[in-house]
């Protein structure tokens, strides 16, 4: 009698895990941010005041360093100094400013340290490949998410169909 109810347990668990884990698996990471930055108010939303920026006006080491970086609030605030000030958006920005510090952004694209990977923006940029390709739309996002899954086959096809050497010590080194 013990061992079924044991049983019935073991079954709730296991079907109560599978719908909680069948909402988050699939999903894409779409992390809080400490300010809600809207990358399509930035670089897509048609409007006479709306700044139309590329990618590589705020992630300007993206064709220098390994790092695309995500920029000072400095930055920010050569802008925000006198636009949407009201925003509370923009106040959070400005209070992290005043105190000389930056927002606790949180990342959505990374590579695993257990994949040994080498990787750098820069002969990406170089040769021309369009951010969107590694990141999405992110120009259409109100929230950044992880739109593309950087898996090694991924990044294997994507050198193949591009006539890109796939020898291991390219990207691992």
């Amino acid at each position: 009698m013990r061992s079924w109810k044991v049983v019935l347990i073991l079954l709730a668990l296991a079907a109560v895990s599978v719908v909680f884990l069948s909402g988050i698996i699939g999903k894409p990471f779409e992390p809080a941010q400490p300010i809600a930055f809207d990358h399509w108010q930035h670089t897509s939303k048609q409007g006479e005041d709306t700044p139309k920026l590329e990618c590589t006006d705020c992630h300007e080491n993206a064709d220098k360093s390994r790092f695309a970086t995500i920029p000072n609030v400095s930055k920010c605030m050569i802008c925000h100094e006198t636009m949407k000030t009201e925003s509370p958006e923009i106040q959070k920005l400005a209070a992290y400013s005043s105190r000389s510090e930056q927002p606790p952004w949180k990342r959505v694209y990374w590579i695993e340290k257990e994949a040994d990977v080498f990787f750098t923006h820069k002969p990406h940029i170089r040769a021309g490949v369009d951010c969107t390709t590694c990141h999405g739309q992110v120009n259409q996002m109100h929230r950044v998410k992880r739109d593309v899954d950087h898996s090694m086959g991924w990044c294997i096809q994507c050198h193949r169909e591009n006539r890109v050497s796939v020898d291991c010590s390219i990207c691992h080194r």
